[in-house]
């Protein structure tokens, strides 16, 4: 069967870092093929240069057996190429459907026709299964409908190959059951999909092929039926991975992170946190399960003095908070990662060095009054970087050039090298390849045993299920059950969170 998609040695290098280097792979029409590997591996290097986005060194693009010219993103669309990004490339401003048509609106004379581009968004979503709202304005909804937005708008042309760039990163556990159907569905009407992702699991559940890459280099290939997710992890890192948290029992101490009453509204002024209480002892590891948009973003915004909170107080150590004054907060104690990096994690244009210091750039070492101190910056820096394992060309490098996952790794570093009270982990592996996810689990545990009360917010029952001492099921805004880490039934957690009695 002839390919849809043929690379030949595909090579491009960026000052200092070789992205990839003589890459070949193909698609098949009807074939799903995942591609795995390490954060800085060069899986979205090697996509975009697919998509026309990076024009490589080297090696050619054939789609449908055309040579396609380097950098050339019009020819690959011309070609029936769609991408799905994995930072969202939306207007948040406009609604679902001016989103989905932008750059190719229906028109009525030199007028755009606002109805019939309605009619198409709403038969392109009953058509793939992909339900919208397309009067909806893009940043009211949650992340995973601007995926599904994301998806459609590369549908919309009726692409031969869809390319994912980790299209699961930021859906809950039913919204990645719903795409990875779509994608099957996709690939039985004869789409070849190219799909990146960390999640070992999707890749057994849906590829056809898995291509493996490893410091930018193919480090081998396979299907899911002569492996398995051990496999494919070591396949990846280059070791054995541990996919199960090693930890010992709680060593549970005073409580030191009391939430008491706390009320807080959404971004549309709807309540979200619902007279939550909750208290979190040092040493252990206090999970929060529910399924996305049940208050656990606001709740976490409002313990770290990013939201108002409308009532109700958060005490560490007996003393109460500030209201939205985070960094005062984090004096007091709290140490915050949050679940966008890129909003409220870092700083893109700031250095990594600068990044690794941002809650304490006024604080001795770092600083004497307004002053700088350059060395410390520089050690702490190199410390970080050599302990986290944060792949980088240098110090000096901006957190926007790094990979998703390294910047995640940016942030943990930061906020678990200091030695707080509380430790507030919002999906601090989402976006994450498994040697990492092993890393930042390893860390958290850490940060407990040292005497850290740690509250961790995940989409991923499974991280739940295997790092937490204690799960608080919520819903709603509000804590319908807390049960024990030993004795947590994943079925029966699933059931509260959907809302039903257990």
């Amino acid at each position: 069967m002839s390919a849809l998609l043929e690379l030949t040695n595909i090579t491009k290098t960026y000052p200092g870092v070789i992205a990839n280097e003589n890459i070949s792979l193909s698609v098949t029409k009807g074939e799903i093929v995942a591609l795995l590997g390490e954060n800085g591996a060069g899986k979205s290097t090697l996509v975009k240069a697919v998509f026309g986005l990076v024009r490589p060194d080297s090696g050619e693009i054939r789609i449908k057996g055309d040579l396609i010219s380097a950098g050339d993103t019009a020819a690959a669309i011309e070609h029936g190429v769609g991408m799905v990004h994995q930072h969202f490339q939306l207007v948040p401003v406009m609604s679902v459907t001016e989103n989905i048509i932008l750059g190719d609106e229906p028109r009525k004379g030199i007028f755009i026709d606002k109805k019939k581009a309605r009619e198409e968004v709403v038969a392109l979503s009953k058509r793939y299964g992909l339900e919208v709202d397309p009067d909806a304005i893009v940043e009211d909804l949650p992340v995973g409908m601007q995926q599904r937005i994301e998806i459609l708008k590369a549908l919309r042309k009726d692409v031969d190959l869809l390319i994912l760039d980790e299209p699961t990163a930021v859906l809950t556990p039913q919204e990645i059951e719903e795409l990875l159907g779509v994608i099957k569905n996709l690939a039985s009407a004869g789409v070849g999909v190219l799909f990146i992702t960390h999640k070992l699991r999707e890749v057994m559940a849906v590829a056809d092929r898995v291509v493996v890459l490893r410091n930018g280099k193919t480090a081998g290939a396979t299907t899911p039926k002569e492996t398995n997710e051990e496999g494919l992890a070591q396949l990846m890192v280059g070791r054995n991975v541990v996919l199960q948290v090693d930890k010992s029992d709680a060593v549970k101490q005073g409580i030191v992170l009391s939430i008491r009453d706390l009320q807080a509204n959404d971004d549309r002024k709807h309540t979200a946190v619902d007279g939550f209480s909750l208290d979190v002892h040092a040493g252990e590891i206090m999970g929060i399960a529910g399924v996305e948009g049940n208050g656990q973003r606001e709740l976490v915004e409002a313990i770290c003095g990013m939201r108002p909170r409308l009532m109700g107080s958060v005490l560490v150590d007996g003393l109460e908070t500030p209201d939205m004054q985070p960094h005062k907060v984090h004096r007091m104690g709290i140490s915050h990662i949050p679940e966008d990096r890129e909003k409220h994690g870092l700083v893109a244009s700031y250095s990594i060095e600068d990044n690794l210091v941002l809650n304490q750039f006024d604080q001795p070492p770092f600083a004497n009054g307004w002053i700088r101190n350059s060395n410390a910056l520089e050690q702490n820096a190199n410390t970080l970087v050599e302990e986290f394992d944060i792949r980088t060309p240098s110090i000096k490098t901006t957190a926007g050039a790094l990979s998703g996952g390294n910047k995640q790794k940016v942030v943990v570093a930061r906020e678990l090298s200091q030695n707080t009270k509380v430790v507030v982990a919002a999906q601090p592996t989402r976006g994450v390849d498994v040697g990492s996810i092993e890393f930042i689990h390893k860390q958290l545990v850490s940060a407990r045993d040292h005497g850290a009360a740690v509250l961790l917010v995940s989409a991923e029952l499974d991280e739940i299920l295997s790092l937490s001492d204690r799960i608080a099921v919520m819903f709603g805004g509000k804590i319908v059950a807390i049960l024990d880490g030993k004795d947590a039934d994943r079925a029966k957690i699933g059931r509260m969170m959907a809302g039903l009695a257990s």
